[in-house]
């Protein structure tokens, strides 16, 4: 096979495009083995679950270094690979090892190109296991579509089976990972994302940027050094406007055909309500009710709101008025807001719990 050989100080390894028909009999999946009292993923070996079959069907042994396949992550990956549409599907190299030392013949005057042989077993993958999984159950169900697919590998020869390892620790030890707020920037560039995801990333991104939005320059979307006080982390804002959206789609998808220019003033006049009713509190540093934990709260209570029948008509006719009527009642409870003793009146094991406390307290004092 044509490859390209890549020479670092002393090693050499090679750089090689496989079909992906070709390369998937090549390869070889195992994790880890599992000691006493872990549990595999795969729990419906005998269901009609393909992937946990083939996840409870790896083999397993204490010499392997690979972590368990993760069955929602092959999954993820199989439905990526379905509705990609410009995006390369495999954009990354696969990483493979074999302990076989293969030939490589130059090809006329070219000192890096030339010919490789192919080891006589299976390659162990050493990054890129879940890539090839996905790819494994996409070639099952779109067979002609697979055997277009080109996948870029580097392969690794002549080594014992610890320099496997070593690499293995290396690429993920020294990993840098992309904050979930990060992520959310750019969800509005992420073709394969869905509908309600870019609403939710294109309100964050108005109720950052819009002189109406009460949460203007409130909102911690990437760490920046801004000496603005900063009340909540883009991605934790994020999570719960796509929840609010996601649990009631179709009241946002016919009324604002999942437009965040159309839902905006919806979202903007809510909030405004909200500050308006506790603008004796609103972002005062003595009070908890511009923290994370009951913005939170405050977003949970916009989806009972909406409930309600007719409420969109009720807005389209009354505006930030109809929001004022709902939650007028919360103006009487500015006291349980105090930081002092906050933590006592809602008293949780975590930022999780409180925030459900808070959002119980929010939806009971509705008008």
């Amino acid at each position: 096979m044509l490859a390209t050989q890549i020479t670092q100080k002393d090693g050499k390894f090679y750089f090689v495009c496989y079909k992906a028909a070709d390369l998937l009999p090549r390869v070889h999946f195992s994790s880890r083995y599992y000691y006493e009292g872990e549990q595999i993923e795969a729990t419906d070996v005998h269901g009609s679950d393909d992937v946990a079959k083939f996840i409870a069907s790896v083999e397993r042994r204490e010499g392997a270094f690979q972590r368990a396949l993760n069955r929602r992550k092959i999954k993820e990956i199989v439905n990526f690979l379905e509705n990609a549409a410009v995006q390369p599907l495999i954009p990354g190299t696969i990483l493979l090892f074999t302990g076989e030392e293969l030939h490589f013949k130059r090809i006329g005057q070219h000192a890096s190109v030339g010919d490789l042989s192919e080891p006589a077993h299976t390659y162990l993958i050493i990054d890129g296991q879940h890539r090839l999984a996905g790819l494994r159950f996409y070639s099952e169900h779109h067979p002609q579509e697979a055997n277009q697919i080109d996948v870029p590998c580097m392969i690794f020869d002549g080594k014992s089976a610890d320099f496997a390892a070593e690499m293995f620790v290396l690429i993920n030890s020294t990993h840098t990972r992309i904050s979930k707020s990060h992520l959310v920037d750019l969800m509005d560039r992420v073709t394969s994302a869905t509908p309600e995801k870019k609403l939710a990333a294109r309100l964050v991104t108005l109720l950052y940027e819009n002189a109406t939005s009460p949460l203007q320059y409130r909102i911690n979307r990437l760490g920046g050094r801004s000496k603005q006080e900063k009340w909540v982390l883009q991605s934790e804002l994020y999570n719960e406007i796509h929840k609010l959206i996601d649990q009631d789609y179709d009241f946002w998808e016919y009324n604002f055909s999942l437009k965040a220019e159309k839902a905006f003033p919806f979202f903007a006049d809510y909030l405004k309500a909200v500050a308006a009713v506790m603008e004796n509190i609103w972002g005062k540093k003595n009070y908890m009710f511009h923290k994370a934990v009951t913005i939170k709260a405050v977003c949970r209570v916009l989806g009972d709101i909406i409930e309600e029948d007719d409420f969109y008509d009720s807005w389209e006719e009354k505006g930030q008025n109809v929001f004022l009527e709902k939650i007028k009642n919360w103006g009487s409870f500015v006291k349980d807001f105090r930081a002092e003793g906050f933590y006592e009146r809602f008293a949780a094991k975590g930022q999780v719990e409180r925030t459900r406390k808070i959002h119980e307290f929010l939806t009971k004092n509705l008008s």
